[in-house]
């Protein structure tokens, strides 16, 4: 039986490790209405009462509406202080700005929300002196699912280690909103967008690949191509040392 408390106190000594090292005043994080974030958030507000969530709408439909309604659910159940900075407007400027100049092909287009709103994040932060919260999770992280220089900017990430089912299970331990629980996995980059239906595999089969390295023939073939063609994501930029 996994150690809830336990674990609940450790990952709150992180986070507090993490804003001492940092001599930081607070954190903020993407409140995006999933189940990643709310875990995050919750994690966050236990270490430190100053954490500001944000919920930021770009395009999607479903920014305004589904998220933004499970965003203010976890901010009311746990006391997270949120603000909302829509992103729809800018992001239609910078795409007319960049049209003018190039093509703006799918895999841009879709990766500029994600962006936008670390860019934001960012701003926030630094002007108030708080660490961003990253929210990705195993799974995403193995399967590169995640956008670089995106979501996956981060100055600390408090649930790294935890699979896709094993953020569940916590936030089921913590009682976080039911609807959070139990909502189809989306990232919101457009209209009806869900994270299996795009990568063509289930997290319950990546998570069981990553933690038993089984897999049906076909999930493992989605799964390792998926992993060796983001593999960029994951390593250090390439720099010239100079010669000797």
């Amino acid at each position: 039986m996994r150690d809830y408390e336990k674990e609940l106190e450790n990952r709150v000594s992180f986070i507090r490790d993490c804003l001492r090292n940092a001599h930081a005043e607070g954190i903020i994080f993407g409140n995006s209405g999933g189940k990643d974030s709310a875990l995050v958030g919750i994690l966050c507000k236990k270490a430190c009462d100053n954490t500001v969530g944000v919920i930021m709408p770009c395009a999607s439909h479903r920014n305004y509406g589904e998220d933004a309604e499970d965003g203010r659910a976890l901010a009311e159940a746990f006391g997270i202080e949120t603000r909302t900075v829509d992103l729809t407007e800018t992001r239609s400027t910078l795409l007319k700005e960049l049209e003018s100049v190039t093509e703006v092909r799918p895999g841009g287009l879709n990766n500029m929300a994600p962006r936008l709103r670390m860019l934001t994040l960012y701003t926030i932060g630094a002007s108030e002196n708080r660490l961003v919260a990253g929210t990705g999770n195993a799974s995403e992280y193995y399967m590169g699912y995640f956008t670089k220089w995106g979501d996956g900017a981060c100055d600390f990430n408090p649930i790294r280690d935890l699979t896709a089912t094993e953020v569940i299970e916590f936030l089921n331990w913590l009682e976080a909103p039911l609807h959070i629980r139990t909502k189809a996995p989306s990232a919101g980059l457009f209209e009806g967008q869900t994270d299996e239906q795009e990568m063509g595999v289930s997290y319950a089969a990546i998570d069981r690949y990553l933690k038993t390295g089984e897999a049906e023939e076909k999930d493992k073939a989605i799964i390792d191509r998926y992993h060796r063609v983001s593999e960029h994501k994951r390593v250090p930029i390439p720099v010239f040392e100079g010669e000797n």
